[in-house]
């Protein structure tokens, strides 16, 4: 019997430590439990208050059981469990267990000592001596009670203030029905062409509408393998030739990509519709017989393939993804990457967006859905933002890509930077597929919040690049909300580059963003064509603002050029970017090139 109370009685001291959650020197009562405590449930809290009186009487412990926290953690000092218990526990064990410590063979030939690692084997002491230890170890217990909470401090701990990495254009490639090239592309902007035309790659004589903004020459040679040339969709050709030409416009030559960290370069290049020629011939060939299918008709027909192949080609190994949110992709894509770049995962992205939809099946799903013109008989006026007699958008192909770039990483390789993203942000209307919102809500939350990203006030920002497609109910929509949000800003002017290209669908953020950069760096906007009668809310609004610019070589805000820049991405879920030009507010003066002949300006509308 009295061997069974040798092993029960320290046994027990032990678990009472362990189970009952003893608290470690003194703790107001109010405060809240350890980080231990807030992993046990109410079941395993800790014994019952009964088995707590049992076990403290068998031990001769009188008083009241403390609830307080678990001490876990062993420090591997020279004292034997004896001071850790002295320590810990709110009473004193009792004798049985210093005067079976020392004989316990459970745990080995030093009992509790040698389990914890102890050389010290202290036998009996006397009551005086061990009130004496216990004040003497007092602190080194309160030690230990603290070595529980760093599990708190470092969910807590606040991380290190740093400065926010700065993302910047360092390139642009882009494939379009003005041109493939950004100088070639922004000179027939200023000069008003439009890129609306006849289609000539499929027969449409059945279709209400005859007319897109088709890309009528292009080639991949130098740019994409002629083996795959052949077999992948227009729209990941465009990607593929797009991105490869930012590469270029931006230096990064064989040498640069050699010394370039790869885990830290990504792709993301967006589309809206994907590979819908590729999945349309499979359709076709299916009819006939499934092995006259192509065998990469599905990897070739999905969104994220053109980033994929583009990111294998280079052998980039950073952020790789595609997002598709229709007309909003690019600016999506765009907003992303940079956040990449601001978050250190990147120091290099390409993005933008590429679409290549003007196929039977793609115009004759917008037909069904009574979104396009049909102003046929005329196609340079069909596309008409703004204008009283708009019936629908233009269909238009192509793609676009921006070389992002953290700023100090452009400046290291001595890199030619072209503008730089300053914010953005996105909403969404929750109201309707295809309309607006009534009150323009949705546009208005975004531009607010995309101007709180950024930084910028409202009167620093003198041009909007708007989404405009030339919609009924869209145009007025989102110029109702630009006039909400900026109506007294006498300095900003606005036009919608679809007036030319038409709407490129998922490309139509990048192309359009190409158009920003360039008019960030030569400080002239492009006109907004086909706008002869602007519609009664434009019309209206023209008394509180006018303005005069060059015939034929759009308008120049101001004698200090252009500063910041919204773009627009789509009216139903709707994302806002902000260009700035980098290291000054704008691009180049207003020098007096073009004819002397003026144009008047519409309300906000330059045209």
């Amino acid at each position: 019997m009295a061997s069974s109370c040798s092993f029960t009685s320290p046994l027990c001291t032990w678990l009472v430590a362990a189970c009952m959650s003893f608290t470690c020197g003194s703790r107001d009562p109010h405060q809240p439990p350890s980080v231990l405590r807030r992993y046990t449930n109410n079941k395993r809290e800790g014994l019952s208050a009964a088995r707590r009186r049992k076990l403290s009487a068998k031990c001769g412990v009188g008083g009241e059981v403390v609830n307080g926290s678990l001490v876990s953690s062993f420090s591997g000092s020279s004292h034997s469990i004896q001071s850790l218990m002295a320590s810990c526990l709110p009473f004193e064990p009792c004798n049985e267990y210093y005067s079976s410590v020392s004989s316990l063979g459970f745990f080995g030939d030093n009992g509790f000592s040698s389990f914890f690692g102890s050389n010290n084997s202290t036998a009996t002491l006397n009551r005086r001596q061990r009130r004496l230890r216990l004040n003497r170890v007092t602190r080194s217990g309160e030690a230990m009670a603290v070595a529980v909470q760093p599990d708190e401090e470092v969910t807590t701990k606040k991380k290190p203030h740093m400065k926010q990495r700065r993302v910047v254009v360092t390139g642009m490639g882009l494939v379009s029905p003005l041109g493939h090239e950004p100088d070639v592309f922004y000179n027939n902007l200023l000069e008003g062409v439009s890129g609306i035309s006849e289609i000539e790659t499929f027969d449409c004589t059945s279709f209400p509408t005859k007319i897109a903004a088709e890309i009528k020459s292009f080639s991949t040679d130098g740019w994409v393998a002629p083996k795959l040339s052949k077999r992948m969709d227009k729209f990941m050709l465009y990607l593929l030739t797009a991105g490869k030409k930012a590469l270029a416009d931006g230096g990064i030559t064989e040498d640069v990509m050699n010394e370039l960290d790869k885990s830290k370069c990504g792709v993301l290049i967006g589309s809206g519709l994907g590979g819908m020629k590729v999945f349309y011939d499979a359709i076709e060939a299916l009819r006939i017989s499934y092995k006259k299918m192509n065998p990469f008709c599905v990897p070739f027909a999905t969104t994220n393939m053109g980033s994929a192949m583009l990111a294998m080609d280079l052998g980039w190994m950073g952020p790789n993804y595609s997002i598709s949110t229709a007309c909003a992709t690019s600016n999506f894509c765009i907003l992303n990457a940079a956040n990449h770049i601001i978050r250190g995962e990147a120091n290099v992205m390409l993005c933008g967006g590429s679409d290549a939809a003007v196929i039977p099946i793609g115009l004759g799903g917008f037909v069904a859905c009574r979104a396009l013109s049909q102003r046929n008989n005329d196609p340079t006026k069909a596309s008409r933002p703004w204008d009283i007699n708009r019936d629908g958008f233009v269909m238009g192909e192509g793609a676009g890509v921006l070389l992002l770039e953290e700023l100090e990483h452009a400046k290291k390789r001595g890199a030619k930077i072209y503008a730089e993203f300053r914010g953005g942000s996105f909403t969404s209307d929750a109201y309707h597929m295809t309309e607006p919102h009534p009150d323009g809500v949705g546009v208005i939350l975004c531009i607010e919040k995309a101007l709180a990203h950024s930084g910028v006030s409202r009167e620093d920002v003198n041009y909007i690049n708007a989404h405009a497609t030339s919609t009924p109910a869209g145009d007025i929509k989102e110029y109702q909300a630009l006039i909400h949000c900026f109506g007294q800003n006498r300095g900003l002017r606005v036009n919608s580059t679809k007036s030319m290209i038409g709407h490129l669908l998922g490309a139509a953020g990048a192309v359009e963003a190409i158009a920003v950069v360039q008019a960030i760096r030569t400080g002239w906007i492009h006109p907004n064509i086909n706008l002869e009668n602007p519609d009664a809310v434009v019309h209206d609004s023209k008394a509180a603002m006018s303005g005069q610019a060059k015939a034929a070589r759009g308008h120049s805000p101001d004698d200090n050029g252009i500063g910041n820049v919204i773009m627009l991405g789509s009216l139903i879920v709707e994302i806002c970017i902000f260009i700035g030009g980098f290291g000054f507010f704008g691009g180049s003066k207003l020098r007096g090139q073009g004819a002397s002949t003026q144009h008047q300006i519409e309300g906000l509308i330059t045209y």
